[in-house]
């Protein structure tokens, strides 16, 4: 490992592991859809999603891990933390409400992933590298599904179109987390290995607003912004969620399959 690369470690790890967080806190709120989706088919699609996303989840805190000196694997990552030590932003914590909130999300997160693996796949890390190519492309396709249900709820019934706005007002506070910059993220865009979220706004308001025109809905100006995801401050809704995905491994710890 070069000079720079242990340098860079501590770096890395932390921002591993926020991106790894994001992933696997929004799988786990997809997979409450399973079942409970309009139709069968919705089922399958939310269910593959939330794996594509578990997926990338097991890379990131995997190398996350392997960075911080704990030697921590992706299990111990995701099954031994307490709530305070998660990293994710709060848009990915939030319940799914309705079938129009989950989309709303979805269309919201999306978006920011695919700008964000394509930057990725340039980075000087490898792992980071061979995951932004990878997950690219299937974060394109969560993106073409989000933006067919939105227009589909937006250009079908009354309701439907009521429902869809609604779910994008409630859901737009919590997407300027996702863009903000610190000295973490700076450092690593600077050196090639990272990217600062905040240059990806301009494109991903951009890319979002020609989805909701399409779909004769309204870009919502939220009043006020969610915040501290990043610092391990998480909404009431988190403890159930954790309690729930830890479950397992609280019962019979150390277990395997």
């Amino acid at each position: 490992m070069t000079v720079e690369a242990v340098r860079a470690a501590p770096d890395l790890a932390g921002y591993a592991l926020r991106l790894g967080d994001d992933a696997l806190i929004l799988s786990q709120r997809l997979c409450e859809w399973v079942t409970h989706a309009p139709t069968i088919e919705e089922d399958l699609a939310i269910a593959n999603i939330a794996l594509d996303l578990l997926g990338h989840a097991r890379t990131l805190l995997g190398h996350a891990g392997a960075l911080d000196g704990t030697g921590r694997g992706e299990d111990e990552l995701a099954y031994t933390r307490t709530e305070r030590q998660f990293r994710n932003a709060l848009l990915v914590e939030i319940p799914g409400g309705d079938f129009a909130l989950t989309i709303a999300r979805q269309l919201a997160f999306a978006h920011y992933s695919r700008l964000l693996y394509t930057e990725l796949a340039k980075s000087a890390d490898a792992v980071l590298a061979g995951l932004g190519a990878k997950a690219a492309k299937e974060v394109a396709y969560h993106c073409l599904h989000a933006g067919q249900w939105t227009v589909r709820l937006g250009r079908g019934t009354e309701e439907s179109h009521r429902r869809m706005q609604a779910g994008l007002d409630q859901v737009w506070p919590y997407t300027a987390e996702l863009f903000d910059s610190d000295e973490l993220v700076r450092r690593l865009d600077a050196d090639s290995i990272g990217v600062d979220p905040a240059r990806l706004h301009p494109v991903w308001e951009e890319s979002v607003a020609a989805v909701l025109t399409e779909a004769g809905l309204t870009l919502p100006t939220p009043r006020w912004r969610a915040g501290g995801g990043r610092e391990g401050l998480h909404t009431e809704a988190f403890a159930p969620l954790i309690a729930e995905l830890q479950a397992v491994h609280r019962q019979h710890p150390g277990g395997t399959w």
